[in-house]
């Protein structure tokens, strides 16, 4: 009975995404970026959190260029974390 109720809840459940983007600069160039998704199924809010945290929590991530991961639940962002002059580049990309 209680999996009934679940395979009856779980369409109108929010999926969930962790993106993350990496800018890449090079002097002289225009500031690039390279954003890579992870989506996870409708109701995953557990395994998105983990991989979120995990992500966050890396060493990989503190140590690259200018680094931000959101956290997005159904297409909004609902947790952020920037690492590096993230604000500046967003700023740079606008005036051009």
């Amino acid at each position: 009975m209680k999996s009934f109720f679940k395979n009856l809840i779980k369409p109108f459940l929010p999926t969930y995404e962790v993106v993350c983007t990496t800018y890449q600069i090079i002097p002289g160039k225009p500031v690039g970026k390279n954003q890579s998704k992870h989506t996870f199924a409708k109701g995953a809010e557990t395994e998105a959190r983990t991989f979120y945290v995990k992500v966050i929590n890396s060493d990989m991530t503190r140590t690259m260029a200018p680094v931000e991961v959101h956290l997005k639940r159904r297409g909004r962002t609902i947790e952020q974390k920037a690492f590096g002059p993230v604000s500046a580049l967003k700023k740079l990309q606008q005036k051009k």
